[in-house]
């Protein structure tokens, strides 16, 4: 559910700055020759974890991790603990940026070349977002191409080159360039027309923009950067679309998408919401997933729809964006009190206050980091759930979990998951596919028997 990290914040955020992507086709094998990485044949289940009666959960569990080598979960482990580190530098990373903004009144000097252009003050919201978003995005540069970039082909995860993961991130700067502009002049007019209760009125339009977000994401915004196709293999669709009628999901087409140009993960999602939701597949997930692997994951997928997750997501995050912007009233009045003289900010409808809000949101959303992932963890939990009862495909499911190990921890101390990860982790999904098993024996023993 990439979706979700859109969400927070999204009245400020709203992508202001550019992800990590890029595009690399890969190349498709010769004539007749089957892919290393093709679609298997059937699903291997290792010998414990073969239904019988003597089929115990742990044994199970453990029987799947250790099919994992030492030296992929050494991999996978120091790259995901790695990430704890980088979410405190992006953190500090862009205070320091914020800070200097502010420090040495460049926000000032950006908002006065503004108002020299031009004296209507939706344009000059306008102009001071293309030349923060540009300033920003130059000074974030070092991290994120490291981040983004020279990290992933570092670990293996990533298949383009240099020069087309640049091109993606001006797309992507252009993306933000458009959306944010829109963004911020809707925002400072609020502010400057209702000097009193902008937290109020910012807080609604903010949660307006999350909805529209969400709704154009998946028709407007994700195509510029992959091409999405209905995929048409009976072989896949044929059961993916009789779980989503069995289920009451109307659907009739499957989208794919061809992350492999970015990208070696495999994951599929869940995005929009009413007339825009789409089921999509990445086709990496569609290579080496084994059929009941596909059939588990796109029971989570259906999961997060039959379940209203999105739905419950928008309303979650509509209050963290109103508790939000409460103590960003308090924090903003506090600041300019004290600081705003000296960095030559006029008030709070000054548009060389956004440094100011981004250093406070930045804040907010560190501190709030295990909170959100729990949110997120357990919404996934709940999914797990549904897709596992109505796929019934636990080896699916747990052969998805160790695919995903390879950039996830797969066996997290209980603090550790908590703090870090907003998916279930592997070891934990693996052990709740195979206590599904466990209960439902009846249902493979006839198999095995054949």
């Amino acid at each position: 559910m990439n979706y979700r990290k859109t969400l927070v914040l999204a009245c400020l955020a709203l992508a202001l700055f550019p992800g990590a992507r890029g595009s690399q086709a890969q190349q498709p094998p010769g004539p007749g020759a089957k892919p290393a990485t093709a679609m298997p044949d059937e699903i291997p289940i290792p010998l414990a974890a073969q239904p019988s009666n003597q089929f115990n959960v742990e044994a199970a569990t453990e029987a799947y991790l250790d099919e994992i080598p030492a030296s992929a979960r050494a991999k996978s482990d120091d790259y995901f603990e790695s990430g704890y580190w980088l979410i405190l530098w992006d953190f500090l990373y862009g205070a320091v940026i914020y800070l200097l903004l502010l420090h040495f009144r460049w926000s000032a000097m950006m908002r006065n070349l503004a108002e020299r252009i031009t004296r209507f003050k939706p344009l000059q919201t306008l102009i001071y977002w293309v030349e923060f978003l540009i300033v920003t995005t130059v000074l974030g540069a070092p991290l994120a191409i490291y981040e983004g970039y020279f990290r992933e082909r570092q670990y293996g995860l990533a298949t383009q080159t240099f020069g087309p993961w640049m091109s993606e991130q001006f797309e992507m700067l252009l993306v933000n360039l458009v959306i944010g502009s829109i963004a911020m002049m809707v925002l400072f007019g609020v502010v400057r027309r209702v000097p009193r209760t902008w937290w109020i009125w910012g807080a609604i339009v903010s949660m307006c923009f999350l909805v529209f977000l969400v709704m154009i994401g998946p028709v407007f915004v994700f195509p510029i950067f992959n091409k999405f196709t209905v995929l048409d293999d009976p072989r896949v669709t044929k059961p993916i679309l009789s779980l989503a009628h069995a289920n009451g999901i109307t659907a009739d087409k499957v989208y794919e998408m061809d992350a492999s140009r970015q990208t070696t993960r495999m994951s599929a999602n869940v995005s929009g919401f009413g007339s825009t939701m789409r089921i999509t597949l990445n086709d990496n997930l569609l290579r080496r997933g084994s059929p009941e692997e596909i059939q588990s994951v796109m029971g989570h997928e259906m999961g997060h729809f039959v379940l209203h997750h999105i739905g419950r997501d928008l309303l979650y995050f509509s209050v963290v964006i109103f508790i939000f912007f409460a103590l960003l009233r308090w924090s903003l009045e506090s600041a300019l009190a004290r600081w705003g003289e000296r960095w030559q900010i006029r008030g709070i409808g000054d548009t060389a206050v956004l440094p100011l809000v981004l250093l406070f949101g930045s804040v907010f959303a560190f501190v709030y980091t295990p909170f959100i992932n729990t949110h997120i963890r357990m919404n996934e939990y709940e999914a797990d759930m549904y897709g596992l009862n109505a796929s019934r495909q636990p080896d699916g499911f747990a052969r998805a979990a160790i695919h995903l190990g390879e950039y996830r921890k797969m066996s997290p101390g209980p603090v550790e998951e908590w703090v870090f990860f907003d998916h279930p982790s592997g070891r934990n999904r693996i052990r709740a596919a195979m206590r599904w098993k466990a209960e439902n024996l009846s249902l493979f023993v006839p198999k095995a028997a054949q």
